[in-house]
């Protein structure tokens, strides 16, 4: 570590908010699994927060300009474990996605290739210097993040697919994407839309009907957002006991229905304090962004910001009923190792970045 990078420059204003935010994580989590099976869930998500933590430190320690000069490395690792994951994988309910580690814990690798998304896009249009994007230079950057989200839909995985998308859309705005190209792009998606869902599983489409009609299945693939929606309105204003979350109305709510088990039992007023949390650590993050030493702690730092707010906007729209049901946990809140480490270890570059910028 350089020595005039000094831990006094941490963001730790932004750390208080995120750890206030896993704290009413786990006291969630230890509230909604007190009396089922899943009980003493907390205890394994202090750990996981406990390793973030160190994990984020690391990671700040390595000069992140050094790490985009390798992120070509990184990024042939990433598909290389995905592609292990298809392979050696271990199947559950279906899908294959996480690899088995020492100790029975699970490890789901599209996790962390986030990161590495974040770090490759944002070399990739670092090295472009400002000038404007051709056509090839959007294909690439495409190429880049589809190539890994094709592989997570084989799993299939739509929800993390999902969420490589915003680190690609991010890297595009910010450098300097044209109104043609991205008109061109939507008009394609919209050309591909009836192959896109003749491809997806059966339980996917399900999911997508239910959003729709939620009635229609009431007790299949919309049993779990109207318990949701029911969760949230029974919260009132204050709280109330939680009765859809503790009498298992509501299912596995500590990790993808986190917010509508908090929503319950803390009402609109404890549900509103959550997103403000949110919102502010989402504005530190964009202030470190404004205040980084180049172009590419930039992208970095605002790609951290892209996954975070499509993860927020797409899990607080599914349990009220605004999106459809896609797997995509709370940040920092979802019980889950694989999504709190990656969420530290972003946090972790972002601190990278942050500690640079008075660096000559």
């Amino acid at each position: 570590m350089s020595r005039y990078v000094s831990y006094r420059d941490f963001d730790w204003l932004l750390i208080i908010f995120v750890l206030m935010l896993c704290g009413l994580g786990v006291m969630e989590i230890r509230s909604a699994t007190v009396h089922t099976k899943f009980a003493g869930a907390h205890i394994k998500q202090l750990y996981w927060i406990g390793g973030g933590l160190i994990g984020m430190f690391l990671i700040s320690l390595l000069n992140y300009q050094a790490l985009l000069d390798k992120v070509h490395w990184m990024y042939i690792v990433a598909v290389a474990s995905l592609m292990s994951v298809m392979i050696f994988g271990q199947k559950y309910l279906g899908a294959r996605r996480w690899i088995k580690m020492p100790g029975g814990q699970h490890f789901q690798p599209s996790e962390w290739v986030k990161l590495i998304l974040i770090l490759a896009v944002a070399k990739y249009f670092a090295d472009l210097h400002h000038r404007e994007l051709s056509w090839s230079d959007f294909i690439k950057a495409g190429a880049m993040v589809g190539v890994p989200m094709l592989m997570v839909l084989a799993q299939p995985d739509l929800g993390t697919a999902l969420t490589y998308i915003p680190i690609a859309i991010m890297g595009l705005f910010l450098g300097g994407v044209r109104a043609k190209q991205a008109l061109a792009v939507l008009l394609l998606a919209g050309l591909v839309m009836p192959l896109a869902w003749h491809k997806l599983k059966p339980y996917q489409k399900d999911r997508l009907i239910s959003f729709m009609e939620p009635e229609a299945d009431k007790q299949g693939s919309g049993y779990q957002v109207i318990q949701s929606k029911i969760a949230v309105g029974s919260g009132g204003i204050w709280g109330g006991t939680g009765t859809q979350t503790h009498l298992s109305y509501l299912p596995v709510p500590q990790t993808d229905f986190i917010f509508a088990a908090f929503a319950e039992e803390h009402g609109f007023v404890g549900a509103l304090g959550v997103l403000l949390l949110y919102f502010i650590v989402l504005m530190r993050l964009t202030q470190n962004a404004q205040t980084a030493p180049d172009r590419a702690g930039t992208f970095v730092v605002m790609g951290v910001v892209a996954v975070l707010s499509f993860h927020i906007l797409v899990n607080v729209g599914m349990v009220v009923g605004f999106m459809p049901v896609t797997g995509i946990p709370l940040p920092l809140m979802s019980y889950g190792g694989s999504s709190v480490l990656f969420m530290f270890l972003a946090l972790g570059m972002v601190m990278n970045v942050r500690m640079r910028r008075f660096v000559n």
